[in-house]
């Protein structure tokens, strides 16, 4: 049985609100989602309660969330002395366990594959240097392993990968896509912060590397980054036995 629960944002937890009755204090909270480590599912739920629930989820409980499940990643993002990460924790927590997928006439204008959670995903700062064109190659980006949908008809199996940028406001590939003019999408935003979207493809930005590192065609790749530094990006996988023998660009 699903349950399906409807934000309210009138309560907004005050004395007198109801909600408020035989309410757990956010120490029990913590310690509550801390046995059950993080459930993404539970947290997702607990900010459909009222404001306060949304506030404690925003600021405390996606943060030790996204510190739990990839904690060299999270201290790498933050090792620049800032004590919060590009866009918000719950965008963050978002794109670490969701495959944003795709929808007809939409971003990547390829077939409906709707988004789904991905539990396991590696993400690798190495395999974000492949993303990079050669003079961008100090920005730290991290990128996932492609999520695949094989027999995608005629788009063959399909692959999407997304990813996030170490203080994306100061990075190379930022400063290139403004002096290049890169214009945003008009119509869609980030799936994860709702951010406006820039496309390294129109850009020109993606080296011959990236199609290696993902075992993908060379001309079957796009990919998006928004304001916040988050990246989703689409590609066409090439069949296991031809994808074993490419070598990887420098």
């Amino acid at each position: 049985m699903t349950m399906i629960i409807t934000k309210q944002y009138r309560c907004i937890h005050s004395a007198s609100c109801m909600c408020t009755k035989g309410h757990l204090s956010e120490d029990v909270i913590f310690l509550l989602l801390q046995h059950l480590n993080w459930n993404p599912k539970i947290i997702a739920t607990l900010s459909c309660v009222c404001k306060w629930f949304d506030d404690l989820v925003k600021r405390v409980l996606w943060k030790e969330f996204c510190r739990t499940r990839a904690p060299k990643m999270m201290r790498d993002l933050q090792s620049s002395g800032s004590h919060s990460v590009d866009g918000n924790w719950s965008a963050l927590g978002k794109l670490l366990i969701y495959c944003s997928g795709c929808k007809k006439d939409g971003l990547f204008n390829k077939i409906y594959i709707p988004g789904h959670f991905a539990y396991r995903t590696r993400f690798s700062r190495t395999s974000g240097k492949s993303f990079l064109l050669p003079n961008c190659r100090s920005d730290v980006l991290y990128v996932s392993d492609p999520c695949e949908h094989l027999d995608q008809g005629e788009e063959g199996d399909v692959g999407f990968f997304r990813g996030v940028f170490k203080s994306f406001a100061t990075s190379k590939v930022r400063k290139m896509l403004i002096k290049r003019g890169a214009k945003f999408h008009p119509t869609e935003f980030c799936p994860y912060c709702k951010g406006k979207l820039w496309s390294m493809l129109q850009a020109k930005m993606i080296p011959q590397s990236a199609s290696c590192r993902l075992g993908a065609y060379e001309d079957c790749i796009e990919y998006y980054v928004c304001l916040n530094g988050h990246v989703l990006g689409v590609c066409t996988l090439l069949p296991l036995s031809d994808s074993e023998e490419v070598s990887e660009f420098d």
